[in-house]
């Protein structure tokens, strides 16, 4: 893990506020996946940032020479960006982010035909906090978001969030897991396996997914914390099992099938800058993402099974699945 300038403004905000909870709910944050965001970023430095105690977070010494700094450094980061965030408009730039989704590519197919001769770029994220940040500062015009039921994205100012689909969580496990040999598995019988989880950060998947498994009673050991294509390698060697869109080409020594009973979601989301200058073609690029979508849908053998087994069950933006 690298220092970047999300975890130098996060510093920021738990001593602009002096707690903990008062940054998360300012950071759209959960208080503990702050707190263990900021234990990383204190390892990456090497020393204790905050005393944390009844009278909040209070600098150390080490914190006070780390503010300091961050503090210099954000201006000229924030004028940076706003700077090429101006000189990219006046260029016909079109710029888009995605989470891990597979509508990133159709947006990008959408911009470039409904938009001839604009420049478009494009860079991925895990988390959609980050994303949403850029689009209401004017640094995005257009990104791939993606949420879970209870923990939706909140609205932020200036920009269009319109869901595209709903779609069940699948299981991704080993390819010699005896689950895979199963058209469903069942996670009462995976929460007895390792798990590989992504990081607690700002994204809430974790936090959606404990509050599944709490349901349960009981929750998965997670000896790994991973993602991409980090994750995916650690349940191919067998070393653990996890979770993923139901849209997920399954790669030789992975297998992905449906949970019984369908008990989690994820929500694909577009959002684009209410006066960026892809507001006037909204409906046309969500009509082209959601055709995209269909089509990878039918590349997904596991999600066109279960399609097929639920044909009402997932329904796309204003288009029928």
């Amino acid at each position: 893990m690298n220092l970047e300038v999300r975890h130098l403004r996060v510093i920021c905000a738990i001593a602009d506020a002096g707690s903990l909870t008062r940054a998360a709910a300012s950071l759209r944050m959960t208080q503990p996946g702050l707190s263990a965001q900021l234990r990383r970023i204190e390892a990456m430095l090497g020393g204790s940032i905050f005393d944390r105690g009844q009278a909040g977070a209070v600098p150390t010494a080490f914190g006070e020479l780390v503010l300091s700094r961050a503090r210099a450094i954000l201006p000229g980061i924030d004028g940076l960006l706003a700077d090429t965030a101006r000189a990219a408009m006046a260029h016909d730039r079109i710029r888009v982010g995605s989470v891990g989704a597979p509508l990133l590519a159709d947006l990008i197919v959408a911009v470039r035909e409904l938009i001839p001769g604009a420049e478009v770029t494009a860079r991925c994220q895990y988390s959609a906090t980050p994303l949403l940040d850029d689009l209401v500062a004017g640094r995005l015009d257009a990104a791939v978001l993606g949420d879970n039921p209870g923990k939706e994205l909140s609205p932020r100012d200036g920009v269009v969030l319109h869901p595209v689909v709903t779609e069940p969580v699948f299981a991704l496990l080993p390819a010699g897991h005896p689950l895979a040999g199963r058209e469903e598995a069942t996670l009462a019988e995976l929460v007895e396996d390792d798990w590989a989880m992504p990081h607690p950060d700002s994204d809430r998947t974790r936090e959606y997914w404990a509050s599944v498994f709490s349901l349960m009673d009981r929750q998965p050991r997670t000896p790994y914390e991973a993602e991409g294509r980090q994750l995916i390698e650690i349940v191919r060697t067998g070393l653990a099992v996890s979770l993923c869109q139901a849209t997920f080409i399954e790669v030789p020594g992975v297998a992905v099938r449906p949970l019984a009973g369908d008990p989690l979601w994820y929500r694909h989301v577009l959002a684009w800058h209410r006066d960026g200058p892809l507001a006037a073609q909204g409906d046309d690029i969500l009509r082209r993402v959601g055709e995209g979508y269909l089509a990878t849908c039918a590349a997904s053998p596991a999600y066109a099974r279960w399609r097929k087994r639920h044909p009402s069950s997932v329904r796309l933006g204003r288009i029928e699945a």
